[in-house]
């Protein structure tokens, strides 16, 4: 500095303006440096590290080149160098004003670059399999705050050219401010702690939480909140302690187990229920599901009411075949014969409660497939066919009468009261 100042006074100038010239001079020269610096940095070395990281076969440096750690970090460089160039300038003042601002400067941008590695280290965890049961992006971003927080204090100790441990040691006078302010970012992190711990929540689950809207699968979870993209492609945000205090259905258990349930069932009108008859027995032995069923029930049943001396010219006496539980035992043998039902699970046929709406015969078993499509699909099918082949048993499908029913009913009273 004072060579400079000597040069200027040299060239005859005023000696008052002399050193404002020779500040000028070494700012100028300064900016300079860090000018030129930026483009060697930015224009040489981080291309040629870009293609070094291209052309290696790690993956984890690709990340950190797409997050821009390494241009973040460069951005470090200008303020590095003012603060090395500080001690040239001869006033005690403005030198320590300018590696108070260079310092601050680079602690910033060291923020912003901490930022970026822990994004890069949540991306390259992601393509893990093990991220969808044990996500740490709620960690990461807690990491980030409590950086952030430190990180703060320390700038503005800076500034105030304190000790940033004096500043430190108050934060447990702030425990209860930040305690008010971040109460849903420590509710999300407890949260986020079950959630994880129990494997109650994993990325690509689907859940249903009808209280928030939500019906679709996990896409995201964060620190505060859980997203989860619909079927109809909404996505709704839940926050991640309602997970945890509220509750939720998650279907994982479903896929784990390999199949998905059938629980549906079919009214029969009740007074369509009637014993079989002997013309009927003959023509349920030739459907391929109930030949062997008929035949050994009709040997079971003969034995039995022979060996009790049933009189059987009443069918009230003794033991006798129905409609309703032979169509039972089609619909059972159907389920187990059909290619896309898991007989090695639960698979029945079974009578409910009998109702207003007539007599429920519930299907209740699985399909070995449980995508959505495919169940929906095979589930359809057998209902298609059940509904078809009720007939042949001689049994009616309860059905409210309709406007359709109605003006039937009118029809044929006009019809009756004609003839």
């Amino acid at each position: 500095m004072e060579y400079i100042q000597q040069m200027v006074e040299s060239q005859g100038v005023n000696t008052r303006i002399a050193p404002f010239i020779s500040y000028g001079i070494l700012i100028f020269f300064i900016i300079l440096v860090c000018i030129v610096v930026n483009v060697i940095i930015n224009n040489i070395l981080l291309k040629f590290l870009s293609q070094l990281i291209y052309k290696n076969k790690f993956k984890w440096d690709d990340v950190l080149l797409e997050r821009k750690v390494f241009k973040k970090l460069s951005n470090m460089v200008p303020g590095i160098i003012v603060y090395i160039l500080a001690p040239t300038f001869s006033n005690a003042s403005i030198q320590k004003a300018i590696q108070l601002s260079a310092s601050t400067y680079v602690l910033v941008v060291a923020m912003f670059v901490i930022s970026s590695i822990l994004d890069s280290i949540n991306d390259i965890y992601r393509t893990f399999p093990i991220s969808k049961v044990r996500p740490i992006k709620g960690l990461l971003q807690v990491v980030k705050i409590a950086i952030f927080i430190i990180m703060g204090i320390v700038v503005v100790a800076n500034l105030m050219d304190k000790d940033p441990i004096i500043l430190l040691s108050s934060i447990g006078a702030l425990t209860a401010v930040f305690s008010f302010v971040f109460k849903d970012s420590i509710l999300g992190l407890v949260a986020g702690i079950q959630l994880t711990s129990n494997n109650m929540l994993q990325i690509g689950d689907w859940i249903e939480m009808p209280k928030y809207g939500a019906d679709g699968d996990v896409i995201d979870v964060t620190l505060n909140t859980v997203k989860v993209q619909n079927f109809d492609k909404t996505i709704v945000t839940i926050p991640a302690y309602a997970l945890v205090s509220d509750s939720f259905k998650n279907w994982r258990g479903m896929v784990e187990f390999g199949g998905r349930r059938i629980k549906r069932s079919i009214y029969i009108d009740v007074n369509s229920i009637d014993f079989c008859s002997p013309e009927m027995l003959e023509r349920f032995k030739k459907i391929h599901f109930l030949t062997d069923y008929i035949t050994e029930k009709e040997k079971e049943i003969k034995a039995y009411n022979a060996e009790h001396k049933i009189n059987d010219q009443l069918l009230i006496n003794g033991r006798h075949l129905t409609n309703i539980g032979t169509f039972r035992i089609y619909v059972q043998n159907y389920l187990k014969n059909h290619p896309e039902i898991d007989t090695n699970k639960i698979c029945m046929v079974r009578q409910l409660p009998p109702s207003e709406k007539g007599l429920p015969i519930e299907i209740y078993a699985f399909t070995k497939d449980t995508r959505w499509l495919v169940y929906e699909r095979v589930q359809s099918d057998i209902f298609d066919h059940i509904f078809s082949i009720v007939d042949e048993f001689g049994l009616r499908v309860f059905q409210n009468p309709s406007g359709f029913d109605i003006k039937q009913m009118k029809q044929d009273a006009t019809l009756l009261n004609k003839k």
